[in-house]
């Protein structure tokens, strides 16, 4: 039996004259490009920003949600990312051992006035983001023509 294939949700359009695109998720538009010093105009945030910010907005929510569901007096959750490819010789916990792998930081600061048990669950359930288990697990991508 055939594969049955969902109606898109996410819609990006743009041009061979440059990298600006235009995405269209759900009712909400927003934009994509690269910087000037990759050769873009910098319309919008990169691909890597915007699965960063992805990233950043999924484990923030994940948080808020273990602490409201608790009673939890957090305040206000700060979720900083940086992306970079690195050396994979260079990462001791990574499988690969020859050529680059990605690496992504996130540094997280919880406001409030919180336990010390109470801080460390909250960034034991960081990793439990969707996105994060999305990012960290096999992914297999179907590109097709249409």
């Amino acid at each position: 039996m055939a594969e049955q294939t969902p109606e898109p949700h996410v819609s990006v359009r743009g041009t061979a004259a440059n990298f600006a695109q235009e995405i269209e998720i759900g009712s909400h538009e927003l934009f994509a490009d690269e910087p000037v010093s990759y050769g873009g105009t910098d319309t919008g945030p990169s691909p890597y920003d915007l699965l960063l910010a992805a990233l950043g907005a999924c484990t923030s929510m994940t948080i808020g949600l273990y602490a409201r569901k608790r009673s939890w007096p957090l305040e206000k959750i700060t979720v900083s990312l940086h992306h970079a490819k690195i050396h994979a010789k260079d990462c001791e916990e990574c499988e690969t051992k020859e050529g680059r792998v990605d690496r992504i930081w996130l540094d997280i600061h919880l406001d409030g006035s919180l336990t010390d048990e109470q801080r460390a669950k909250l960034m034991e359930i960081a990793e439990k983001c969707p996105v994060h288990q999305t990012l960290t697990s096999e992914i297999n991508i179907k590109t097709r023509t249409v």
